[in-house]
């Protein structure tokens, strides 16, 4: 099925439907049940942030089961969720939000939160940037996950290109709100090492992560660093853990061994 361009200014197609992920709903909603019942999971029950990978559902499904599972718990109480990731074919400064006020899936779709963009918009960091959200991935992946863990949500999609942490991090402060609002980083890890290289790689980036040192981060570490590094500011200053639920890469799940893209589930949490 070949990716769509925008096809009103309301709704952002489904751009990797059918190549990511099933074009199918009954075949997609088999395929994320399965990877939510089959969740690694930790001590984090009511996380208020994840890291979630954003490949394809072969490869990176059972680790984003992992990074969503304890939403289950709490469907009815989330109404907002912030999707922050990285631009993977644009180059833009800033970060950008969509003119689209629905994204579509197989699931249906997905409405975005107009009163937080018209909040963002005040930042000069942020714009609205269609190209950024054209054929972007990273959010949309993350959607049907959404769609079957929570009930009725609405989503600020922001695509993260040459910003700074602090810009990073002002948006995320803007946005944090209370326990309605929760935070996806849409991000994969180190890129097509060897199976061991990639083990070692993405242990010392987890390593990075849980002492929130961020600032040691870069795209050699994982493909949505700028995103990663610019909330870990934001949850140290409001004292979050994190715990690593799942740290597993494509020679694990569905792919060879020689050439792996490592994925990571991080959940962030209140202090114990």
């Amino acid at each position: 099925m070949p990716a769509q361009k925008f096809g009103s200014a309301d709704v952002r197609p489904a751009a990797v439907a059918g190549r990511f992920y099933p074009f199918s709903a009954h075949a997609l909603d088999r395929m994320v049940d399965e990877f939510l019942s089959e969740a690694k999971t930790g001590g984090t029950r009511t996380p208020k942030a994840v890291i979630a990978p954003h490949a394809g559902y072969i490869f990176s499904g059972p680790i984003a089961g992992s990074s969503f599972h304890p939403w289950l718990e709490e469907s009815g109480k989330i109404s907002r969720i912030v999707l922050i990731g990285p631009s993977h074919y644009v180059y833009f400064d800033g970060l950008a939000l969509p003119s689209a006020m629905k994204f579509a899936t197989p699931f249906g779709d997905v409405v975005v939160d107009t009163d937080a963009v018209k909040q963002l918009r005040e930042l000069p960091q942020v714009k609205v940037f269609d190209p950024a959200h054209e054929q972007e991935h990273c959010l949309e992946v993350e959607l049907p996950f959404l769609q079957r863990t929570l009930q009725d949500f609405q989503i600020v999609p922001l695509v993260v290109g040459e910003a700074s942490d602090e810009e990073v991090r002002e948006v995320l402060d803007l946005l944090w709100g209370g326990p309605e609002t929760r935070i996806v980083v849409s991000s994969d890890l180190s890129h097509f090492h060897g199976y061991e290289a990639a083990r070692r790689l993405d242990r010392a980036t987890a390593d990075h992560i849980e002492a929130g040192h961020g600032g040691q981060l870069t795209g050699n570490h994982a493909c949505g660093y700028r995103a990663i590094r610019g909330f870990l500011l934001a949850a140290a200053a409001r004292g979050l853990a994190v715990e690593t639920t799942d740290l597993r890469n494509s020679g694990d799940t569905a792919g060879p061994r020689d050439h792996v893209v490592g994925y990571g589930a991080f959940l962030f949490g209140a202090r114990a």
